[in-house]
């Protein structure tokens, strides 16, 4: 039996050694350059970066992964993993807008993790180097290119001496700002949740023999949990392909998500709701002529509210490319968790709760059903007791892939991870997610701290988000932001921040007020303020989850620019 994903890619390039594990888009495109990765180049590759690792006597310590997409992260990563070292994947500062918040990020990171070593791409480690006297936090760390560390020093690795308990990464939470916390990974927890996935989205060997080992096609970046944890660290679990390509790639051009899914006719891709919304804009007839999606049994949706909307459209509008609205997958889950809570039942349509209004697009998405071994419970957040079925509180999971803890942060560990509830046995994970169950599925409604309360009344976020952008069609999916402001004597007021397409500017006041309406009819809220940004103005996560915190902190320190309405404050 495997004690790790070491044991695993060793048994791979034993017996499947020239089967190739990682097919790298570099263009993002099916015509483009192609770099594949066989089991056995991975396995000569991460050893060989094990070796250098260990010769310096780095176990049991901290290693910065700053890559550019590509298969070279894998290596590394691996290579971590292999050597017994504690791999801490980042994102890279890359091009001028993102370079601040990814070095600040960054740095924040370096120190937390107290890393001893950085391991990247040539341009990467070439770029800290001009920017080491900006860069205290790099004074004694050492900083590596893997591609400059030669295939002969694979000869050296040693099997290093892994256990269930043994951490093998830092996955640093997508929405870290300034107090960063990282999620202790275990071997054990990564295994766990591998073979709940595995188990929830139906990769059976009847499955992988029928798709000829084509199991993924990814775009998700590999430094966040959904990219790493699914596609790439599956695709090693089970000794299969997965095709990659960069996010940027795929955010210049969404169609190239569906054009590899056509080529290489994986079983499983997917990724958050803004990613179907993305296809649906681009999704012309000569697009539409070209595709076969009806290989795609599993279109797994998460890391982010899933819209029925999107749901219904994107099956419409793909139906005539062979996919299936069986293929559709909510799912739930959290780097904390590792990955996978719960998942939908392959093979059949998500459920939905319509609400009472009868607006179908606005109906409540099932998240489906926790994996075996896995429990999740609705618990009251004010006080340790489970609540009803149907009744929404605070989503607590128990599970073998629960992490041990956030990364010396003795106090959030206590509060997150040790929760106890009468009736059952054992510490539950506190997710800070809201939800509720029926029939055994999972209902994700929000995060606890989002909560508005308003007038005595609790209103949702992503209801009133959801209710803008489908007031109009010049409103971007996934780019609006609500939250409530204290008004003194008035109490909280809800404010809607609301990202409008450059063809509309002059739209702006009639959009304004469609958004007050839709808000007013649909929760019967007088917003206290609505404000139309530019693209790309509201503050996401790495992950391009909304946060909300930031961009109420923007709202109050006078920081947007808005492209129409006159802020009131």
């Amino acid at each position: 039996m495997a004690r790790s994903l070491v044991d695993l890619l060793t048994t791979h390039a034993a017996h499947q050694p020239e089967r190739t594990a990682y097919r790298y888009l570099a263009t993002g495109d099916c015509d483009g350059e192609v770099q594949e990765l066989s089991y056995a180049r991975l396995a000569t590759r991460s050893r060989a970066v094990a070796a250098w690792l260990q010769e310096r006597g780095l176990a049991g310590s901290r290693a910065m992964l700053l890559y550019p997409p590509g298969p070279e992260f894998i290596s590394g990563y691996l290579g971590c993993l292999s050597a017994g070292v504690v791999a801490v994947p980042g994102v890279p500062p890359q091009g001028r807008s993102q370079n601040h918040r990814a070095l600040t990020r960054m740095k924040r990171l370096i120190a937390d993790s107290d890393a001893k070593v950085i391991l990247g791409g040539h341009e990467v480690i070439a770029a800290l180097g001009r920017l080491a006297e900006h860069l205290p936090e790099l004074d004694g760390i050492t900083c590596v290119a893997t591609e400059d560390i030669p295939d002969e020093m694979a000869a050296a690795w040693r099997e290093p001496d892994l256990t269930a308990d043994s951490v093998a990464f830092l996955q640093y939470t997508s929405g870290s700002t300034s107090a960063p916390r990282g999620v202790v990974v275990t071997h054990g927890n990564l295994l766990d949740n591998q073979r709940v996935i595995t188990e929830r989205m139906g990769h059976t060997p009847d499955v992988i023999a029928g798709c000829g080992g084509e199991l993924f096609v990814s775009w998700l970046p590999v430094y966040h949990d959904m990219g790493l944890i699914g596609p790439v660290l599956n695709t090693l679990y089970l000794g299969v392909t997965a095709t990659l390509f960069s996010p940027l790639h795929f955010l210049q051009r969404p169609d190239r998500w569906l054009t590899a899914i056509s080529r290489y006719r994986p079983h499983t891709s997917g990724g958050p709701n803004f990613a179907y919304e993305l296809a649906l804009k681009h999704a012309k007839p000569a697009l539409l002529d070209s595709l076969d999606l009806s290989s795609w049994k599993v279109a797994f949706n998460g890391a982010e509210p899933v819209r029925a909307a999107t749901l219904r459209r994107f099956t419409e509008t793909f139906a005539p490319a062979g996919f299936r609205g069986e293929a559709l997958y909510p799912c739930y889950g959290l780097a904390e968790a590792t990955l996978m809570v719960t998942g939908g039942t392959v093979g059949v349509p998500p459920v939905l709760l319509e609400p009472e209004t009868g607006a179908a697009d606005a109906a409540a998405v099932g998240c489906g059903r926790p994996g075996e071994g896995v429990t999740v419970v609705i618990a009251d957040p004010e006080g340790p007791r489970e609540l009803p079925e149907g009744e929404i509180g605070e989503i607590w999971v128990r599970s073998a892939s629960v992490a041990k803890g956030y990364w010396r942060n003795t106090l959030a560990t206590r509060e997150s991870f040790r929760a106890t509830l009468p009736g059952h046995e054992g510490r539950f994970l506190r997710t800070g997610d809201l939800g509720f169950l029926r029939d055994g599925e999972l209902f994700v409604t929000g995060r606890l701290k989002d909560l508005m309360v308003v007038d005595g009344r609790n209103h949702y976020p992503q209801d009133l988000e959801l209710s803008a952008e489908t007031c109009h069609p010049a409103l971007r999916p996934g780019c609006t932001a609500a939250f409530s402001v204290d008004r003194g004597i008035e109490g909280e007021r809800p404010v809607l921040i609301a990202e409008l397409a450059p063809e509309a500017v002059g739209e702006s006041e009639k959009i304004t007020d469609l958004i007050r309406a839709a808000i007013g009819d649909a929760h019967g809220l007088s917003v206290h303020d609505v404000v139309l940004v530019h693209p790309g103005t509201i503050p996401k996560t790495s992950s391009g989850k909304i946060q909300r915190g930031a961009s109420r902190a923007a709202y109050l320190d006078g920081t947007l620019a808005p492209v129409g309405a006159t802020a009131v404050r």
